[in-house]
Order: C-alpha cells, then structure tokens, then sequence
C-alpha cells in the first residue's frame, strides 16, 4: 500500500495582542488571542521539503500586529475578515484561509477613563473562513459559568443494576457555556451588537423556565437565540453538566434541607447540540 497526503493545513496560534486606543478624554481596550490556519497545495513541502511559496509562520505573527496598527479593531469579527482577506493574497499556493479570534473582557473601572478590570461573563468568540468567493463568519460565547439554585431537577431517567443516582425535583443546575452561531448574511450583521444581544438572550433564557435536564435547557436558550436574533441561522452549544452533590451531614446529627454543597469538576457529563431554523 502507498501513502498519500490527505486534507492538512499550517499557520499561527495563541498570538497575543492588546491595542490601546488612546482617545483625548478615554482609552479603549481590545485583548485578544488569535488564531491563523491557511489551507491550500502545500504537497512540495510535505513531499519533497520544498517550501518556495509558503508564508512562514512567524510572518503571519508579524502580520497580526501590523494590521491592528493600520486599521481599528470595531469587533473581533470584523478584524478576522480583515485578516482572512490578506492571508488569502499570501501566495499562489494558498487557496484558504480561517482565523480564530477570542477575545478577553475587560471593564472599565468606575468612570475612570484610562483603568481596567478583567471582567467575567463569558469570552467573545469570532471564527472567519474564506475561500476568494466569499466568507463565512461564526460567533460565539466561550467560558460563561452559570448556575442557578433551583428551578432544576432530574428524573424519569433509566434506572438499571449499576444506577446509584438518586431522582430529584429540585438541585443546583451549573455549566460553563460554549456556543457558537452561523450569520446567516454575514455583510450585514452589526456584530458587537449582535454578540451582546445574542448572549443576553442565552442568559435570560438559562434561567426563564424550570429545567428537567441539561437537554431541555440547551434547547430553550437554542430556541431563544433563533426566535429573537433572525441574523442567525444556527448555534451550537456545547454544557458541561457541574455537578453540585449535596453532602451528607446525617453522620454529624446535622440535617441538610438542600442547603451545603459539594461541587465538582471532574468526572461530567457533557450534553452537546444544535439548534437551526426549520
């Protein structure tokens, strides 16, 4: 048998960048982490050790910095397009581009125009592919922990010779949300807005309803997310179930009416879905 070179692709990850808009009365801040990965007929250098043509990484790295001098940062969405229009120009061998940007909170501090604090709340996720026809552009949520008290159980559920979990109506309900939407119309779409409003639509809709399951949960805030935001076709999420075990206190002479917890982190159950237009 004789091997052949499948799908692959190269380019730049983790490049850290922090620009300060230095405004007259304020500054204004962007974190970001960025991600680069150009597809194309890199078979020469896979095959024969020919790199003619390709773009070394550390160049991508520089390029990186150098359009966050030349141009604003209005969204991470915005600027990954910039940077998927010029990766595509890279050279002749190159036939794709995607860029992955997160980017990290920070909230001004009181009024105070030029200090920050790192702010919690989930991340800003932007992902933009193109091919020279066009681009397609994602966004979404990373790292938003969640919980409420009440208001969730577990029950009805299977129950066999291995099953030791107890049924109930009424436990913490804890996850860290991941998701992440297709534009429908990409050109169109103000995504600072959208990413806001997109993600207080997750939030109302985490809390809005009594949840039998981490499933039923993910469907309510996908329905949301649709129903209220028209620009988006589909999300993805993506719920780790942290788990809340409730301690046993008996063994003390103390009783525990759903009061002291034991979180966890490990091991989880994670619940992953998509939910898109009909």
């Amino acid at each position: 048998m004789s091997a052949v070179l499948g799908p692959n692709s190269y380019g730049k990850s983790e490049v850290r960048l922090v620009k300060v808009d230095r405004g007259a009365e304020r500054h204004e801040l962007r974190d970001l982490t960025v991600a680069v990965a150009l597809t194309g007929d890199f078979e020469a250098a896979h095959m024969r050790g020919d790199n003619t043509g390709l773009l070394a990484t550390d160049t991508m790295r520089n390029t990186v910095y150098a359009l966050a001098r030349q141009h604003p940062i209005e969204s991470p969405e915005a600027f990954a397009a910039l940077l998927v229009e010029h990766f595509l120009q890279a050279g002749p061998s190159v036939t794709g581009a995607r860029v992955r940007i997160v980017e990290h909170p920070w909230a001004r501090v009181g009024s105070h125009p030029q200090a920050f604090e790192r702010e919690a709340g989930g991340e800003h996720v932007a992902i933009v592919t193109g091919d020279g026809a066009g681009i397609a552009v994602q966004a979404g949520i990373d790292d938003l922990l969640v919980l409420k008290t009440s208001g969730s159980g577990w029950e009805g559920f299977e129950r066999e010779q291995y099953t030791s979990l107890p049924e109930t109506d009424d436990r913490i309900m804890a996850t860290v949300v991941t998701a992440l939407w297709d534009y429908r119309h990409a050109a169109e779409v103000g995504y600072g807005q959208t990413w806001a409003a997109a993600r207080a639509t997750v939030l109302g809709a985490f809390g809005d309803h009594y949840s039998p399951s981490v499933q039923f949960t993910l469907r309510r805030m996908g329905e949301a997310v649709i129903d209220a935001h028209p620009e988006i076709e589909r999300v993805h999420f993506s719920l780790p179930n942290r788990h809340h075990l409730l301690f046993d206190l008996e063994r003390f002479g103390l009783d525990n009416p759903n009061v002291v917890f034991q979180p966890t982190t490990e091991p989880y159950g994670l619940i992953e879905g998509t939910v898109e237009r009909g």
